[in-house]
C-alpha cells in the first residue's frame, strides 16, 4: 500500500474514531503510531513514540499552558465573576439592552484573565442571566448575549486555544497571543451594537432599567474591576515590551490571581485544591492531545499528504483569497459537529502548509481559524456555547437560543470577512513587538 493510500485511510479511521466520541488524545495516539509503523516499520514507530512524547512534554514554551489554565481556574472557582458583571452593570445597566451589553462586557475582562470560552460562558451565565431575568429580558436574547460574550475567552489574550496553535505549527506564542487582542476587543464593541440595534428594533426585548446610579457609586465599583486590568497588563503588556517570555507571563498571572482571590477572601482550601485539581486534570488533557497530534503530525508528513496536497492547491490557477474562503467554509462546517481543538490538531498538518505556500501570514491564520470556530460553537446541531446556556435556561427550548444567536453569528462572520479584507487588524499590534 502506497504511503499516500495509509494516509487517506488513516484520516478517514481518525474521523470516524472522533464521531464516536473516542477521545481524541488517545484517537490520535492509536492512528499515528499505527500508520508510522505501515509505511517505515515497527521499530522507527516505537522511535517516534518516545520522541514525540518526550519533545512535547519538554517544550519549556508549551509550559504556558497549566499556568494559564491555572488563573481560569482561580477566577472561575472563586465567583469573582459575579463582582466583574455588577461593577460593568453600573456603568452599563441603564443604556437600551444595558444588562446584555454588561454581559459581553464583563466576558471581555473575563475572557483576558480565564483565556476560555467553557469558563466565561459557564461563569457570566450563572450571574447574568438571573439578573437579565429580573428586568424581564425576552430569554433568548439574554442566552444570546453571554453565548456570544463567551466566545470571546479565546480569541482575547490569553487564549490557549492561540498557544495550543501555536504549538501545532510553530508560529511564536507571544504574537499570537497578542494577535487576538485589537480582534477580540472589536468583535465585543460589535455585538454591544448588535444588542443595540435589536432593542431599538424590538424594545421588548430588553426593558430599560429605570434606577439611576450615581457617578460616586460608578467609579466606587471599579474597585472590583482595577485587579482584573493590573493582572491582564502585567502578563499581556510583559509579553508585547518583550519584559518576559509567555511562560514567565503565565506564572506571575498565575501568582497574581492567586494573590488577589487570597486577598479578597474568596479562596478558601476547598476552593484553591478543587482549582489545582482542575488545572491539572485540563493540563494533562491538552498535552495528551498535543503528543498525539505530534505523532500524527509525522504520521501525515511520512505519507506526504501535506506536501503533495500544499502544491497541487498553489500551483492552481484560483484566487488564493477564495482558496483561503473554501477552508474557512469548512472549519465552520465541521465546527458545527466537533469540538475546536479535535478540528485543530486534525485538520492543521494539512491546511497550515497550503495557507503558508498561498502566500498567507501564520499568526493572521490562528485568528481567523479561531474566529471560524467561534461561529461553530454558536450554531447547530452541537454550539457547544448554546448547549452551556441551555443547561442553565432550562425553562427556554434550545432552538429559541439558536434563533437567538443568529444575529451573532451574523456579525460575526461580517467581521471574519472584515478580517479577511483588511488583514492589518490582526498584524498590526504583532508587528510592533519587533
Amino acid at each position: 500500500m502506497s504511503p499516500e493510500l495509509t494516509g487517506i485511510i488513516g484520516i478517514i479511521i481518525l474521523l470516524f474514531l472522533i464521531f464516536l466520541q473516542f477521545p481524541v488524545g488517545l484517537a490520535l495516539f492509536l492512528v499515528g503510531f499505527l500508520g508510522v509503523m505501515l509505511i517505515s516499520g515497527w521499530d522507527v514507530a516505537v522511535s517516534q513514540l518516545s520522541t514525540s512524547t518526550f519533545s512535547t512534554v519538554n517544550d519549556y514554551g508549551l509550559s504556558v499552558i497549566p499556568l494559564f489554565v491555572l488563573m481560569g481556574m482561580f477566577m472561575t472557582n472563586t465567583g469573582l465573576g459575579k463582582d466583574l458583571f455588577e461593577a460593568v452593570d453600573k456603568w452599563m445597566g441603564h443604556l437600551r439592552g444595558g444588562l446584555a451589553m454588561a454581559a459581553i462586557g464583563a466576558s471581555s475582562i473575563f475572557a483576558a484573565i480565564s483565556g476560555s470560552t467553557n469558563a466565561t460562558t459557564a461563569t457570566l451565565g450563572r450571574v447574568a442571566i438571573p439578573e437579565m431575568d429580573h428586568y424581564n429580558y425576552n430569554s433568548s436574547f439574554s442566552a444570546s448575549a453571554v453565548a456570544a460574550g463567551g466566545t470571546l475567552g479565546i480569541l482575547i489574550p490569553p487564549s490557549v486555544i492561540l498557544i495550543l496553535y501555536g504549538a501545532l505549527t510553530s508560529e511564536p506564542i507571544g504574537p499570537l497571543l497578542i494577535a487576538g487582542l485589537i480582534p477580540g476587543l472589536a468583535l465585543a464593541f460589535l455585538f454591544m451594537l448588535t444588542i443595540n440595534l435589536q432593542v431599538r428594533i424590538n424594545p421588548e426585548k430588553a426593558p430599560r432599567k429605570e434606577e439611576k446610579v450615581s457617578l460616586s457609586s460608578k467609579f466606587s465599583s471599579l474597585n472590583k474591576v482595577w485587579p482584573f486590568l493590573v493582572i491582564f497588563i502585567i502578563s499581556i503588556g510583559g509579553i508585547y515590551f518583550g519584559v518576559f517570555t509567555p511562560t514567565e507571563a503565565g506564572s506571575i498571572g498565575a501568582m497574581a490571581t492567586f494573590v488577589l482571590t487570597l486577598l479578597t477572601g474568596k479562596l478558601s482550601f476547598s476552593k484553591l485544591r478543587s482549582s489545582l485539581d482542575e488545572a491539572i486534570r485540563l493540563s494533562v488533557m491538552i498535552f495528551l492531545i498535543l503528543i498525539g497530534a505530534t505523532l500524527f503530525g509525522r504520521f501525515l508528513a511520512l505519507s506526504k499528504i501535506p506536501m503533495q496536497l500544499a502544491a497541487n492547491v498553489s500551483g492552481l490557477e484560483v484566487n488564493a483569497y477564495i482558496i483561503i474562503s473554501l477552508i474557512l467554509i469548512v472549519y465552520v462546517l465541521l465546527g458545527m459537529f466537533m469540538e475546536g481543538l479535535a478540528i485543530m490538531v486534525l485538520t492543521l498538518p494539512i491546511v497550515y502548509p497550503i495557507v503558508i505556500e498561498l502566500g498567507f501570514d501564520g499568526v493572521w491564520f490562528g485568528v481567523i481559524i479561531v474566529m471560524a470556530l467561534n461561529i461553530g460553537l454558536l450554531t447547530p446541531p452541537l454550539g457547544l456555547s448554546v448547549y452551556i446556556i441551555s443547561g442553565i435556561l432550562k425553562d427556554t427550548p434550545i432552538e429559541n437560543i439558536f434563533k437567538g444567536v443568529l444575529p451573532m453569528v451574523i456579525t460575526m462572520l461580517i467581521f471574519t470577512v472584515i478580517l479577511i479584507i483588511f488583514p492589518e487588524i490582526v498584524t498590526f499590534v504583532p508587528q510592533l513587538m519587533n
